[in-house]
């Protein structure tokens, strides 16, 4: 039986580990070839490439600091050369981080804005003229958008311009077939909360399910979005937080 994303070559930014590991081999065991990208975690991005091949699939691993988008370039011509086409993006790469607001400091802006809002711009900017008809841009967003909490406005606000990039591109990139989504996760494992359990319990008794989502749920979620059976839902902010309240 064929697969659903054979032949298709998708990118998992951020798929070192966490929720970006999760979706690469997800997406790779529904036949995609992955574009494992890394900013640090380099040993992370070979472990999530050996996995893949080790499952049958095909993967490459790709450095690039997305904040920069002369980094971003560069891993798009790498792209270029191999393997040569792209269909899916998925821009999963986030950073956390949070502070009072009379404690703010530039290099914090900087950081915070540039993985989770410039990022995802300037990956989307360099795929939006590489993408082939009918392809698929994922965007991430948090639930901490939805529900900003104290000290977390600014990362709150990076997220929430990424909803707004979502509903933009939809219109603009409609016309070839191409869809656009966010998906909203609340607190999931592995990830972030995996480093604080004080965190990990409050976002745990804020879901009626009494625990946090697993990533392989997240991934669920993008392969669907990513598949041709999503073909009509561009456009679409989809809250994947186990219904929490915050």
């Amino acid at each position: 039986m064929e697969k659903p994303l054979s032949d298709k070559v998708a990118l998992v930014t951020g798929s070192g580990r966490g929720i970006g590991r999760e979706i690469a081999l997800r997406l790779a065991d529904d036949g995609a070839t992955i574009i494992v990208h890394y900013a640090s975690s380099k040993a992370g991005a070979d472990d999530t490439v050996a996995e893949i091949e080790a499952r049958g699939g095909t993967a490459f691993a790709y450095r690039a600091d997305i904040a920069k988008r002369a980094e971003v370039a560069d891993l798009f011509r790498a792209i270029d050369r191999m393997p040569g086409h792209l269909d899916i993006v998925v821009n999963n790469a986030g950073i956390s981080g949070g502070g009072k607001l009379a404690d703010l400091k530039d290099a914090q802006v900087e950081t915070i804005v540039g993985v989770n809002m410039l990022g995802p711009l300037y990956v989307a900017s360099e795929a939006a003229s590489r993408l082939r008809d009918n392809g698929r841009i994922i965007n991430f967003s948090s639930s901490l958008a939805k529900y900003p909490m104290a000290g977390d406005g600014l990362y709150s606000a990076a997220k929430r311009a990424v909803e707004s990039f979502t509903e933009s591109w939809a219109r603009e990139l409609g016309a070839r077939g191409i869809t656009v989504n966010t998906v909203i996760p609340g607190a999931t494992s592995p990830g972030m909360m995996d480093n604080s359990s004080a965190h990990r319990a409050f976002f745990e008794n804020a879901s009626p399910f009494k625990r946090i989502g697993k990533a392989g749920e997240i991934a669920a979620v993008i392969a669907f979005l990513a598949s041709p059976e999503a073909s009509w839902v561009s456009g679409a902010q989809i809250l994947a937080n186990g219904a929490a309240n915050t």
